[in-house]
């Protein structure tokens, strides 16, 4: 009977000791569970932090290029000339460093900042093509409505009556080529004219004939031998019909016998590059 009770005595101290351990065990799974949660909330919640970091950073860089960007404004500012192009301050302080440059009698008569403009323009781009041609006749540059139109006389081009360009035009047909190669914006009218005098002959009609061929002829040297893109090219011939001054002199029919190219550009970055040149 006493082995008996003893027995069973421990059986129960063995069920007792067997019922805490499991409650441990439950308890440590418990707690390893409650640790990989809070450890799995905390990763998310770093996560979250790092993103709004990010964010704080992407603003503070997106603040400091706007702070950036006021300090240059005022001379990035675009600015009408006389209703014909949008030029920047910047631009403007450029011209008025080449007015310094051109002749005092040509900027007294200059009235407004479209003159001004049209100097500064014409004296950088003539200093573009050649130092000798800055006071030279023979080319004439002048901007109206954003377009920058440089004529030509005939006799740096062709062979009196001829379409065939003449091997002196090579020089300055290059420079050309080289200011319309460098802005992709630019796009050209090459545009033909001749004086009154009647022609016909083999190889021209008239005077339809002979303004348009020399047209083609420049766009094709241009494209051929100077790599002009084509599609920036446009050929026109006016005739007789968009003289310059009467036809009643020799003198006269030689000032309307020109070529004109017209320059299609962005006024702003176009005074821009001829200032860099």
């Amino acid at each position: 009977m006493k082995k008996l009770f003893k027995l069973i005595a421990l059986s129960g101290v063995i069920l007792m000791a067997s019922c805490v351990s499991k409650k441990k065990y439950v308890a440590l799974e418990q707690e390893l569970q409650d640790t990989r949660s809070t450890l799995q909330k905390t990763t998310v919640e770093k996560e979250e932090l790092e993103e709004k970091f990010a964010k704080i950073e992407a603003r503070v860089a997106d603040y400091n290029s706007k702070i950036n960007s006021l300090k240059e404004s005022s001379d990035e500012k675009m600015v009408m000339v006389d209703d014909i192009a949008a030029i920047s301050n910047k631009t403007k302080e450029k011209m008025k460093e080449t007015l310094a440059k051109v002749d005092p009698g040509k900027l007294q008569q200059a009235t407004s900042l479209k003159d001004s403009m049209n100097l500064a323009v014409s004296h950088n781009l003539k200093s573009s093509l050649d130092d000798s041609l800055k006071e030279d006749e023979d080319i004439s540059i002048n901007i109206d409505n954003t377009v920058v139109m440089i004529s030509i006389s005939d006799k740096m081009l062709f062979k009196t009556a001829s379409y065939r360009v003449s091997d002196k035009a090579n020089d300055i047909l290059q420079k050309l080529a080289n200011i319309i190669n460098s802005e992709p914006s630019i796009e050209v009218m090459v545009e033909g004219h001749t004086d009154s005098r009647t022609i016909n002959n083999a190889v021209v009609q008239d005077n339809w004939d002979l303004s348009v061929k020399r047209a083609t002829s420049i766009v094709r040297k241009l494209q051929n031998e100077y790599s002009v893109a084509p599609e920036k090219l446009i050929a026109s011939g006016r005739s007789s019909y968009k003289p310059l001054v009467d036809n009643d002199t020799k003198e006269n029919m030689a000032i309307n016998r020109r070529t004109k190219i017209v320059l299609l550009p962005n006024m702003d970055k176009f005074f821009a590059l001829l200032s860099a040149n």
